[in-house]
């Protein structure tokens, strides 16, 4: 197990301004995020054996330095159910995103348990020129692109501002349930929250970080996808 101070180090020693989703997942969950559980697989065959380890059914996504949207390129698969289908299924989304991404380099395959549906919600931050590092938190979806209905904080920040930030947000009924759906666990969303701050306050390398989604449940939240960009 790598260090966060270790991952940071390398990505910037092979010339890199962003880490890998193996490696921002991995920094996130260090700084005690709940994170969705992930592999990295260097074959096919690999993906199939970390497939069934982690347990069916798993999202296979491709890993690479060259890609930034996965999913523009077949470079994402959902649903996959079987040993026999992950390395099937790894070899047609290899192939795809050679064709698609000609020239980009494949650092190996996500194998990653497949979260069910909850109610999606963005944890982020970055580095003010002012004010240093910034966290922020909103709701999934429509809420954050067409509303902009989030909230702010400057990083140290406590576990109280964590649940602010939450009751601040427009849509804040939705957590708390609505229309029958349950509420969800604030308390683990706060230590997405908490975990995306400190990570910006100790590091100074990292720019910004995207976790996005973070699904919550009633009885948990879970991050699904990391990106984290380091400063030139």
């Amino acid at each position: 197990m790598s260090a966060p101070r270790d991952i940071i180090q390398r990505a910037l020693s092979e010339g890199r301004r962003k880490l890998l989703e193996h490696e921002a997942l991995e920094i996130i969950r260090l700084y005690g995020a709940p994170v969705a559980e992930a592999a990295l697989a260097k074959t096919p065959e690999e993906a199939g054996e970390l497939a069934a380890k982690i347990g069916f059914p798993v999202v296979l996504k491709v890993v690479s330095p060259d890609i930034s949207h996965k999913s523009d390129v077949g470079g994402v698969v959902i649903g996959v159910r079987s040993r026999e289908e992950a390395v099937e299924k790894a070899k047609q989304m290899l192939a795809t995103v050679s064709e698609r991404a000609h020239g980009a380099r494949i650092t190996g395959i996500l194998v990653q348990k497949m979260a069910p549906p909850g109610l999606e919600v963005i944890v982020g931050g970055l580095r003010d020129a002012v004010f240093g590092p910034v966290v922020m938190f909103g709701l999934g979806g429509i809420f954050v692109e067409v509303l902009k209905d989030v909230s702010f904080r400057v990083a140290p920040i406590t576990i109280e501002d964590a649940y602010e930030m939450m009751s601040e947000i427009k849509a804040a009924k939705l957590l708390e349930g609505y229309r029958g759906s349950p509420p969800v666990d604030k308390e683990s969303i706060a230590k997405v929250i908490l975990a995306a701050a400190r990570l910006l306050e100790e590091n100074p390398e990292i720019e910004s970080l995207d976790l996005n989604p973070v699904i919550a449940y009633p009885d948990k939240a879970l991050v699904v996808d990391a990106r984290v960009i380091l400063r030139k």
